[in-house]
């Protein structure tokens, strides 16, 4: 996987960050979800990487990257404290600008980085997802919060979600892949291992619980002191799967044009996993539009 792309690691602030880069031209950052890592970029990021230069780091808290302590106030796993990583990650390998597209967790780093450095945003994509505040809002719909009922089990406190967890991490995560996705077979034998390898590690356990802590409390702020005050002045493209964790009666767009300005969406015969289960659409999509 990722043939061509080169592998380090590179400090921003107080954290490591790894990443890969490949390929030439315009930057584009791809920012995986969760339970995964950027290994999730690996059937997309090569077809990009012929017309652009494709940077695919681990957010904090998952993969290779640095895995701080969770603390009290959950910032240290906000999307605002992942955004500054990832603006961090990009000065330091050179580029002033650059697109970005994020699925799952990703995705609220993408947006929120375009809300609070607009100036280096060029275009963003999202990849079935809306907005944390929507979909909190949202969530009253029992088909959607039974989908989507991680978000109050991982933001329980006090470590019981942790501790639920790393008594069968292999098992949570194969559970949670398999009911988000509409082919189980399109993410690979080769990247499941791989999840799975990661996702074992206790510090990645505690950080993805901090992360969905943060989703209910810090970033809901944040969100809440953007909505109606002002709106992502990138381009905007929305994509969900028709079997994804996004899809609700195709009001995605209309969702996303309250938080943006120029908002264009696609929908695709797929689950949540768009870049593993759809990646030709996944692809064709994101070269047009970036």
């Amino acid at each position: 996987m990722f043939e061509g792309f080169e592998a380090g690691i590179t400090r921003v602030g107080d954290v490591d960050i790894f990443r890969r880069i490949g390929g030439k031209g315009p930057p584009v950052l791809l920012l995986h979800g969760y339970p995964q890592t950027h290994l999730m970029w690996h059937k997309v990021a090569p077809s990009l990487a012929q017309r652009f230069t494709v940077i695919c780091p681990d957010l904090r808290g998952y993969g290779a990257s640095a895995k701080p302590v969770p603390d009290p106030e959950n910032l240290l796993y906000s999307k605002r404290a992942m955004a500054a990583d990832m603006v961090g990650l990009m000065a330091a390998l050179g580029f002033e600008t650059f697109a970005v597209a994020g699925h799952d967790r990703g995705g609220r780093v993408a947006y929120r980085l375009a809300l609070d450095h607009p100036e280096l945003v060029t275009k963003i994509a999202t990849l079935d997802i809306v907005p944390t505040l929507s979909n909190w809002n949202r969530m009253a719909d029992m088909a959607i919060g039974l989908r989507t009922y991680h978000w109050y089990f991982l933001a329980q406190s006090g470590g019981l979600p942790e501790r639920m967890i790393a008594a069968d991490p292999d098992g949570y995560l194969e559970y949670t892949i398999r009911s988000w996705v509409k082919d189980f077979d399109a993410i690979g034998e080769d990247a499941m291992r791989a999840y799975k390898s990661a996702f074992r590690d206790p510090a990645a356990i505690a950080a993805a619980c901090a992360d969905y802590r943060a989703g209910a409390t810090t970033d809901v702020e944040h969100d809440r002191a953007v909505l109606g005050t002002r709106k992502i002045a990138a381009p905007l493209l929305a994509l969900w799967g028709g079997k994804g964790l996004a899809s609700d009666k195709g009001g995605q767009i209309d969702i996303w044009k309250q938080w943006a300005d120029d908002v264009r969406g696609k929908q695709f015969a797929c689950g949540h996993f768009l870049a593993e289960e759809a990646p030709l659409e996944t692809i064709e999509a994101l070269l047009d539009f970036f």
